[in-house]
């Protein structure tokens, strides 16, 4: 598959390389900052920025330029996708089921842990047995090199939901979802691109290693070992191999990650802050494993948990850097202090929040009737 064949189709999170939205009749690089990305980037004591970022979010008119080969390919992975979801339930052997759901867990990882949280927020750090873990992960997803995707995420958090945003969110539901794969990317998301500081990327050996050697490794990783094991290891059919394992596994992968820029950016509550379209989706937390409690996210990504509280049942990444940590390979885990959540909460939050929201004098009954109690009500 050559070079942005699919215009890094995963960037579920974010990221892609080349391809991506023209703008007519705009500046190229216009967009201001809208949101932070480290924790050296806040302007007040409660973690955020000094200005009016609502002014800042928009998307301005403009005439979209499709990638015809990135439509096709989408077209044809997902129509593959929905033959294998049929044969999954009809004649996959249970091996090749097992097999992809762990392929399923491994790339989801390797987006949420690596390219996410590891280099894209630097919210921990990581010794390199992990980090090859990860990167060996994050190259099963295929969801571009994590060196452009922890790029252009970083892009996305600076700039949420401005033309620089690659996934701009007030486009509309598809084209944060998939759309914005579909076209030629904004001269925005290039030119702040280009302004970030991605020094500490580039030091990173095994990052770099994977970036260098990409189409040799994603295709090995994502499609070949994928289909070539089931087949030699328990004797599965080329056609199962070939659309569960692969084509299934990876086009479900995608749709999920995407979920995170579209449904996490306009279902759910926003206790954090209700000015921004992240909100708290569990839903989406489920199926990639933490990414859901968006609202949280862009209030502090800088967080390793991606989310205030340390549940792991809706957040096996944080289950799986605790792992390593307690054995060394994940180490200087960023959180945030009670006190700054709350200073938040109290401040920009919808009420909604478990402990500082709900019966706050300022809550009215619309409010009252958009709280989401997850789990058991006790009496």
């Amino acid at each position: 598959m050559p070079p942005n064949a699919v215009n890094s189709p995963a960037n579920g999170l974010t990221g892609n390389s080349e391809v991506g939205p023209v703008l007519i009749n705009s500046k190229a690089g216009a967009s201001k900052q809208t949101g932070v990305l480290f924790e050296d980037d806040a302007e007040t004591n409660d973690g955020a920025l000094d200005v009016n970022v609502i002014e800042l979010k928009k998307a301005e008119k403009r005439r979209l330029k499709w990638v015809w080969r990135n439509i096709i390919l989408f077209a044809y992975l997902h129509m593959a996708a929905l033959y294998g979801g049929y044969l999954l339930l009809t004649q996959a052997k249970w091996q090749t089921i097992l097999f992809s759901i762990f392929l399923y867990v491994a790339g989801m990882l390797g987006i949420t842990g690596g390219a996410h949280r590891l280099w894209a927020h630097r919210s921990y750090k990581a010794k390199w047995p992990l980090r090859l873990i990860l990167i060996t992960f994050n190259t099963i997803a295929f969801q571009d090199a994590a060196f452009h995707w922890a790029r252009d995420h970083r892009v996305h958090h600076k700039f949420s939901e401005t033309d620089a945003d690659p996934h701009n969110a007030t486009r509309g539901f598809f084209f944060s979802h998939v759309g914005w794969l579909l076209c030629k990317k904004h001269p925005d998301v290039v030119a702040k691109g280009k302004s970030l500081d991605l020094t500490d990327l580039r030091a990173d050996r095994i990052l770099m290693f994977q970036l260098k050697h990409y189409f040799v490794l994603m295709p090995l990783a994502c499609f070949i070992l994928p289909t070539v094991i089931p087949m030699m290891c328990w004797n599965e059919s080329l056609l199962c191999s070939w659309f569960v394992s692969t084509m299934f596994r990876w086009c479900f992968q995608l749709n999920m990650t995407w979920l995170v820029n579209s449904a996490a950016h306009k279902f759910g509550g926003r206790p954090y802050d209700k000015n921004i379209n992240p909100s708290q989706s569990p839903y989406v937390s489920a199926f990639t494993f933490g990414e859901g409690w968006h609202n949280y996210h862009h209030v502090f990504p800088w967080d390793y948990k991606t989310a205030e509280w340390g549940n792991y049942s809706l957040n096996m990444t944080t289950a799986f850097i605790d792992l390593f940590a307690k054995i060394g390979w994940a180490y200087d885990l960023k959180s945030v202090a009670p006190e700054t959540v709350e200073r938040r909460v109290r401040r920009t939050g919808d009420g909604s929040h478990e402990l500082w929201g709900w019966g706050d004098k300022d809550m009215t009954a619309e409010d009252e009737q958009r709280v989401l109690f997850v789990g058991t009500k006790t009496h």
